[in-house]
């Protein structure tokens, strides 16, 4: 099945304490994290912003402000970029400090950056009598702006938010998929033993892995690994109207995704692709390393209109996906010439 140009058209509680042991304090851990391609654009857009009304005041034409905006520009820019720079650089020091000394260090190096970019406009010749002290408080404003953001951000990438949604997702393992496949291993106690107890052991293998504490991501490999076992059980339940076809890229093995993000893609191509036609589908899953990005595939070959979807599997997908790997990583879904695909895009 050729998929290349599909998507062309998209660009328990602890025990108590011995009295005779001191308690060990919690691990510290870094309340912000500026080490991400989507937090450098989004405090760039930011900077860009406030410089661009900023650059308003006292002026009278368009081309005074471009003019202001351009030299504001020139040193706002790089102090940004120095601020960014310095916060991943000290990422591992600054973990080491507690949580309102991080603070303090987001906003000491935010007055720093406003002091350099402060500089770059004096040897720039802004102006005769250059604000210091001001380029020092907006910057320190400004970070503190950016910290608090980061920590919003780092707040939503928490065990208790993931598991709310990881907890959805593993609801889309539907009641009734699982009465299926005992009803199919049922039907072959008799015909078959040893092929009823194997789907048996891969669906005991499934919901293990469904219901396991598994953490903030999980390989490609491991996400491979269980989408043949789920694929596996429903070869059984369709037989021949189940054609299944792997493409797999080795060096793509290590990319990280989200617990239990392939199955259900893949179970979406089986539901709308293979459960609705006499004749079944064509399923395809493909792993490619491009680069620096991994690109993952699940194509369905789509002969007859089935009952349409909420869409919340995909939703879910998607949101999980942005949780991860915020800009960098992509999902997108297409349906052209009776082929459906959903298309993934990670960092390597």
């Amino acid at each position: 099945m050729k998929d290349s140009q599909i998507l062309s058209t998209f660009s328990e509680l602890s025990a108590p304490a011995v009295l005779e042991l001191p308690l060990q304090p919690p691990p510290r851990v870094l309340v912000f994290d500026a080490c991400h391609v989507g937090v450098i654009l989004r405090a760039v857009l930011f900077m860009e912003a406030v410089i661009a009304v900023g650059a308003m005041f006292g002026v009278h034409t368009f081309l005074d402000w471009l003019g202001r905006l351009s030299l504001l520009t020139g040193g706002a820019l790089p102090a940004t970029l120095a601020w960014l720079i310095a916060a991943c650089s000290l990422k591992k020091p600054l973990a080491r400090l507690p949580r309102a000394g991080q603070y303090v260090a987001g906003v000491l190096l935010g007055a720093l950056a406003g002091l350099y970019g402060c500089g770059l406009l004096a040897l720039a010749g802004f102006t005769e009598s250059m604000p210091w002290l001001a380029s020092a408080f907006l910057g320190a404003l400004l970070s503190a702006l950016l910290v608090v953001a980061l920590v919003l951000r780092a707040k939503g990438r928490t065990p208790a938010a993931t598991a709310a949604r990881l907890s959805e997702l593993q609801a889309r393992i539907r009641p009734h998929f699982l009465f299926n496949t005992l009803n199919s291993a049922i039907a072959l106690v008799r015909e078959d033993p040893a092929r009823a107890e194997t789907m048996l052991e891969d669906l005991s293998d499934l919901f293990r892995h469904a219901l396991a504490d598994q953490g903030e991501s999980v390989t490609l490999a491991e996400e491979i690994a269980l989408a043949r076992r789920y694929l596996a059980i429903e070869q059984v339940r369709f037989g021949e109207r189940l054609r299944v076809e792997w493409v797999l890229d080795g060096q793509a093995d290590n990319a990280r995704l989200p617990p239990l993000l392939l199955q259900p893609l893949v179970e979406n191509a089986v539901r709308h692709g293979v459960e609705p036609s006499a004749t079944g589908a064509q399923v395809k899953i493909s792993t490619q390393r491009r680069g620096s990005s991994v690109v993952i595939k699940v194509t369905n070959t789509v002969s007859a209109p089935g009952r349409p979807g909420h869409g919340v599997a995909l939703e879910n997908v998607r949101d999980r996906l942005s949780l991860l790997h915020d800009v960098q990583g992509q999902f997108q879904t297409a349906l052209k010439d009776g082929v459906f695909q959903a298309r993934i895009e990670v960092p390597a």
